[in-house]
């Protein structure tokens, strides 16, 4: 196909067909794009006519894509986020007086430590603006990306999608949280003696800490597990469990009294807390204001109070 049979191409079709290839299913495809079943079981039609292949056979409940329609997916999704581009290139953003919807992704330390100071730097210069937050984690960030229903996230990230951007914001250092007033810091017999709260999105009784401890030939005792970081200080109060997490959440809890944080009482190792995006988005003024004040907060939070 030349450049001018280009004319006869109504590039909502594209849409829809980025769109299936992802939800495969007309159904969520319909809800995704705000449309009809019937309207997108039409533009199915057409874009088999316009390919000549069936594109999406039918398996159980999913559509299932064929080897053409992988083939054709593989060329089309950078040309339209390259257009996508070039067209956000074209529009300003004043966040003074914009009204856009920001969806984000935050996993439940993000959301804890991290959303309370940048939303107050959100309310102060784009006071109309809307945030949606949605919970995620390394599990649960690729197909929120992916389906489009957050534009940006930050947490720990492991796979991603093809097309998404990633950047390491910080590297953190987990701190241990303790109620008890007693004196000095823990030696390593002590730490691994004293019962342990743990905040386990998936309801584990293990995570990095342990994992890191058996490198040193020793285990922790966990008495408690918990979904979020929200009531933890309630929890750890007039007890003697102690908690491990994050730098920045120790400093969320700890800054209205009640617990105190200290360092770990073995070396132990840091890991990157990430922003990622889709590379649609890579462009757009507003999603870029969004991320650069999101690095921003996350390299120094204190500069967003």
């Amino acid at each position: 196909m030349n450049r001018s049979d280009l004319r006869r191409v109504d590039f909502n079709l594209l849409v829809v067909f980025e769109t299936l290839m992802h939800e495969r299913s007309v159904t969520r495809t319909a809800e995704k794009l705000f449309l009809g079943q019937p309207a997108i079981s039409a533009a199915l039609s057409r874009l088999r006519l316009l390919f000549g292949d069936p594109l999406f056979i039918r398996t159980g409940r999913t559509m299932e894509p064929t080897t053409r329609a992988i083939e054709i997916f593989s060329h089309l999704q950078p040309a339209l986020d390259a257009i996508s581009e070039a067209l956000s290139t074209t529009s300003d953003f004043d966040p003074a007086s914009s009204v856009t919807v920001f969806r984000i992704g935050l996993s439940d330390d993000v959301e804890f430590g991290l959303l309370p100071p940048l939303l107050r730097r959100l309310r102060a210069e784009a006071p109309n603006i809307v945030l949606v937050v949605r919970r995620a984690n390394y599990l649960l960030m690729p197909e929120l990306l992916n389906s489009g229903e957050i534009s940006v996230g930050v947490s720990y990230t492991n796979e991603l999608p093809a097309n998404a951007k990633r950047k390491v914001l910080r590297h953190s250092k987990p701190r241990v949280l303790r109620a008890d007033r007693m004196p000095g810091s823990l030696s390593l017999d002590d730490y691994c003696a004293r019962p342990h709260a743990l905040v386990s999105f998936a309801g584990d009784l293990s995570g990095f800490v342990d994992r890191q401890l058996a490198e040193l030939g020793r285990t922790r005792h966990i008495v408690l597990a918990i979904p979020q970081f929200t009531g933890l200080s309630t929890l750890l109060a007039d007890t003697d469990i102690i908690a491990t997490v994050p730098d920045y959440v120790a400093t969320a809890l700890t800054i209205h009294g009640g617990l105190r944080e200290d360092d770990l009482p073995f070396e132990g190792a840091s890991f990157e807390l990430s922003m990622v995006w889709s590379g649609t988005q890579d462009n757009d003024p507003g999603e870029h204001w969004l991320r650069s004040r999101i690095q921003m907060l996350a390299n120094d939070p204190q500069s967003m109070t």
